[in-house]
């Protein structure tokens, strides 16, 4: 199997150095693992891509190119250029620092990479670890990703396959905020909603007086949707999504006909 693997924790990341252990072990000992991953953090950048400009990319290793541009463009260098001459069986993006589940989802750059990877007819799988108090002082705060995503992986791609449409499914992964021995098991769950909780601005002033801002991340301990992804994950379980990119409230469809007939 080849495997195609980026972040948007950046080419350095801890995280990234995860997920290549773990392809490196879903690819078997016959397979290749590529890396294509930004070469400077990429947090929040969702799915932008580098429309409206270039990105240089340099080879820094065997196997393994660094990019100057968001998870998205990654994909997009791995497969049409980096990996052209044969393109990958799976796309894995992450692993990333911090979770990306309920509304988190919508800002992610690691969930960004994963997308791409759908959208150019690829399996792709996203993962994330979670943080918290009980991962605050263990020697590896991935280690519940680092003991436990081989074998979710492996889940998902024996998991029966979906049915075609427009837009291909993708999947969203996020390992608890615990040791790796206290993880409880593996949900699917649907994206949930920490209530009462979003981002935010936090107004700063620079030494010569100038206003800025910074984004401000909400609680990340907040309730959410029960049984949803958040939920799952506060509660000691790996959560499993399947994903795809059509944006459509498809549940509001019948009570807008009569409006817009």
């Amino acid at each position: 199997m080849r495997i195609l693997i980026t972040n948007d924790d950046g080419i350095n990341a801890p995280g990234l150095a995860v997920l290549e252990t773990i392809a490196a072990e879903i690819a078997g000992p016959d397979g290749e693992v590529w890396t294509v991953a930004p070469a400077f953090e990429q947090s929040g950048v969702a799915h932008c891509i580098s429309y409206t400009h270039p990105m240089m990319i340099v080879e820094m290793g065997p196997r393994r190119w660094a990019a100057e541009g968001s998870p998205a463009d990654c994909v997009l260098a791995g497969v049409h250029d980096v990996m052209k001459d044969a393109r990958p069986d799976l796309v894995l993006s992450g692993v990333n620092r911090g979770n990306n589940s309920a509304e988190n989802v919508l800002y992610s750059g690691t969930l960004g990479g994963a997308l791409e990877g759908s959208l150019q007819g690829l399996p792709a799988i996203a993962l994330s670890q979670y943080l918290g108090p009980a991962t605050r002082d263990l020697e590896n705060p991935f280690e519940a990703a680092a003991t436990h995503g081989a074998a979710v992986i492996r889940q998902i791609l024996a998991a029966p396959a979906a049915q075609v449409q427009d837009y291909p499914m993708f999947w969203n992964v996020n390992f608890p905020p615990c040791s790796a021995d206290a993880v409880k098991g593996v949900r699917l769950t649907r994206q949930g909603k920490r209530h009462g909780t979003s981002f935010s601005t936090e107004p700063h002033l620079s030494p010569s007086g100038r206003r800025f801002l910074w984004i401000r991340g909400g609680d990340q301990r907040a309730a959410a949707t029960p049984d949803s992804d958040a939920d799952a994950n506060l509660g000691g379980y790996v959560s499993v999504t399947p994903m795809r990119a059509d944006f459509t409230a498809h549940d509001a469809f019948d009570g807008l006909k009569d409006a817009f007939a």
